[in-house]
């Protein structure tokens, strides 16, 4: 019997790989000749830098950059060596989570440019990055500027930062770039479809959770429309329209544009990442899960997408989770053919989350279920 695990992290009490270790001495306590293959999960958001680290023995790399409002913050990435391989959230270094104040005309991306160059200087040429949960609406100027990328208004000044600098924009240097971004190749994950501009895009979609208020939301819009035109003719590229242009504040309009980028559906991209398929062909049985299963599971998170990729070899897929609730019934029909809560009794929400709880909670109902099997 070969069983291949893939869970998500039990967020605040499991890892991904915890969990799936875990996993592993459950299937292995009823099946002791059972093949058992674990990898990590995540869905591109936070967390995917550390699960990728601890499943693929990558290197964790801390670097001090410049913040969202331009002060510094600690942050870190993953640096996978063997592949030259760098993954990078850029909530980390620009997210809405490190600045209590919110200043959309002001924040800025440039710490992600600037773990950009770090890994660059480490030999990194692949690059995975993550681009939800920005404090910013600069279009990406930020993070183009830190590598190299200048941007003048017509007196010849550099623009600024932050979405102020948009309708500035009037000449796009290019040729002090960093020169091994010719090099690079860049995987974006990105689950959000949102154009660049208007009613759908970043400024009226995504900017009022960091601060864009209704009198200047136009304004900015428009602003981030003339950016775009300003690149149209400078790149001779037009990705204004692009879905995915409108992640994290037009970030994903500077990937596409600036540094050719490919932007993915966050689960597709790490399953491909992990070569998750590759020990799926001769699976008999798959075993993923996460903290909670309920209806948004069914609707596309990291388990449904593996179970989708198992059923494309007809495997088995069981489930386990923290809890479940009545509506978690919808993923049996998206490919997980059973599901299971771990918790094993009545107990209080941080006695469940307990690390070494949860652990010894999955591993007993991991060994119950494939005693069955």
């Amino acid at each position: 019997m070969k069983v291949v695990v893939a869970m998500d992290s039990l967020k605040g009490s499991l890892t991904s790989m915890e969990a799936g270790i875990s996993v592993k001495a459950g299937i292995l306590a009823a099946k002791p000749d059972a093949k058992v293959v674990v990898k990590p999960l995540a869905d591109g958001g936070e967390g995917t830098t550390d699960a990728l680290i601890e499943g693929l023995n990558g290197e964790r790399i801390d670097v001090t950059v410049t913040g969202p409002l331009g002060n510094p913050v600690s942050c870190h990435y993953g640096y996978l060596k063997e592949t030259n391989t760098a993954i990078i959230e850029m909530a980390s270094a620009a997210g809405i989570t490190l600045t209590d104040k919110k200043d959309p005309l002001h924040a800025t991306t440039y710490g992600v440019g600037e773990m950009i160059n770090d890994a660059i200087t480490r030999g990194c040429r692949n690059f995975i990055i993550g681009i939800g949960g920005s404090a910013t609406n600069d279009g990406g100027i930020g993070m183009l500027k830190a590598l190299g990328f200048v941007f003048l208004d017509e007196k010849g000044n550099d623009v600024g930062e932050g979405g102020q600098a948009l309708g500035k924009v009037h000449t796009i240097n290019i040729q002090n770039k960093n020169p091994h971004l010719t090099d690079c190749h860049f995987q974006v994950a990105c689950d959000v479809t949102n154009p660049l501009c208007g009613n759908n895009g970043a400024t009226y979609i995504y900017g009022p959770q960091k601060g864009v208020t209704d009198n200047i939301k136009e304004e900015l819009d428009q602003a981030m429309a003339h950016y775009a035109a300003v690149t149209r003719v400078a790149l001779g590229c037009d990705y204004e329209k692009a879905e995915g242009a409108g992640a994290a504040g037009g970030l994903g309009f500077a990937l596409l544009s600036y540094l050719h980028a490919k932007l993915t559906p966050g689960i597709d991209l790490i399953l491909n990442a992990v070569e998750l398929e590759k020990e799926l062909k001769d699976a008999d049985i798959v075993v993923t899960g996460e903290g909670r299963l309920d209806h948004q599971t069914a609707m596309g998170k990291a388990p449904v997408g593996v179970a989708k990729l198992a059923k494309k070899y007809d495997a088995k897929v069981i489930a386990f989770a923290g809890s479940v609730t009545p509506e978690a019934t919808a993923c049996n029909e998206t490919g997980i053919d059973a599901f299971f809560p771990i918790v094993r009794g009545i107990t209080t929400l941080k006695e469940a989350m307990d690390p070494d709880c949860a652990k010894a909670n999955m591993q007993a109902a991991v060994e119950q279920v494939f005693r069955l099997l």
